[in-house]
């Protein structure tokens, strides 16, 4: 059964990793995760120094998903980056950067193009977590800035996270920007921003920050996650590769991610309920499902979504 992949030049010896944010933060989490069943591992998204992120509660687990206004804690660049270069490198390594201000994301990846880093860069251009901070991804004036700054001299194999998207025009904007750059690959989606929650038993928010204003994971943003994923695989050049995340908790929802056009799946949430060891259960389940449909390579079935019409072609 092959289940490799390729991206930023790199082989991958399956599609599944974890998402930025979850069970990546410290040197431990990381290990952990670098030594479990893992295509490859992306970090926190970091800031150019050491954050302590928002209050807590910043994090829940809810009925179907979870709810977290996390702030960015992280233990700063240079941390990530003596990572990477501490790790053997037997799986590629994601460095993910969320700096506070695009002179910040710009002195960061300075730096990384300095030390000629091993590592791909996701630069994450959603952040809705952040109070009084809005998302990048959302203004297309200010990503199509930040894009030209970054590629005026970035030599480092980069893609970006993207935040969900929900109305047709705002995915053809947003690809039309992208596709003037070299990038590898766009990541979709972040958590859908500003959800509440309410503990029934208390009347009261969940978490702490933004009076309870969260962004949404899990398998309530599955549907909107695989719409990003099919409208980019659609829409981006060729040379772009789409990273599919939100929602994944079985191996069919892996499944349904790379039919609508993913390289790679990224697990969030569900890394966070059930530990690494998610990524083993995940593949098995993966393969039974490419089994089951007669499939003994991904080649075969990614982004070959079928539309209703051609099911019902005479109807």
């Amino acid at each position: 059964m092959n289940c490799t992949a390729q991206l930023a030049g790199k082989k991958f010896n399956h599609v599944i990793m974890n998402a930025s944010g979850a069970h990546c933060m410290t040197a431990e989490q990381l290990y952990e995760i670098y030594h479990a069943d893992t295509a490859a591992i992306v970090t926190k998204s970091c800031t150019l120094q050491p954050r302590q992120g928002n209050p807590e509660p910043r994090y829940t687990e809810i009925p179907l998903g979870s709810l977290n206004s996390m702030g960015l804690p992280n233990l700063g660049l240079h941390f990530y980056q003596n990572f990477v270069q501490e790790a053997q490198q037997d799986k590629p390594i994601f460095i993910s950067l969320a700096g506070l201000s695009l002179e910040e994301n710009l002195e960061m990846l300075q730096q990384l193009n300095q030390h000629s880093t091993t590592a791909i860069i996701e630069l994450n251009l959603s952040c809705p977590n952040l109070p009084g901070k809005p998302q990048t991804g959302y203004d297309f004036q200010r990503t199509q800035q930040v894009l030209e700054q970054v590629f005026s001299f970035n030599k480092l194999p980069l893609g970006v996270k993207l935040p969900p998207y929900f109305d047709i025009i705002h995915f053809e904007q947003m690809a039309a920007i992208l596709n003037q750059y070299p990038l590898q690959f766009v990541t979709c989606i972040n958590s859908i921003g500003n959800a509440l929650h309410i503990d029934p038993a208390t009347d009261t928010t969940v978490i702490r920050p933004k009076n309870g204003f969260g962004g949404l994971g899990g398998q309530y943003i599955k549907p909107t996650a695989l719409a990003n994923v099919h409208q980019f695989y659609r829409l981006l050049n060729p040379s772009i590769q789409v990273i599919g995340c939100g929602g994944a908790t079985t191996g069919l929802d892996i499944y349904q991610h790379l039919l609508c056009g993913a390289s790679l799946v990224q697990i969030g949430t569900q890394l966070m309920i059930e530990g690494p060891g998610v990524f083993t259960r995940l593949l098995q389940e993966l393969q039974e499902v490419m089994q089951e449909k007669g499939y003994t390579s991904i080649d075969q079935f990614r982004g070959k979504l079928k539309y209703w019409e051609q099911q019902n072609p005479t109807t």
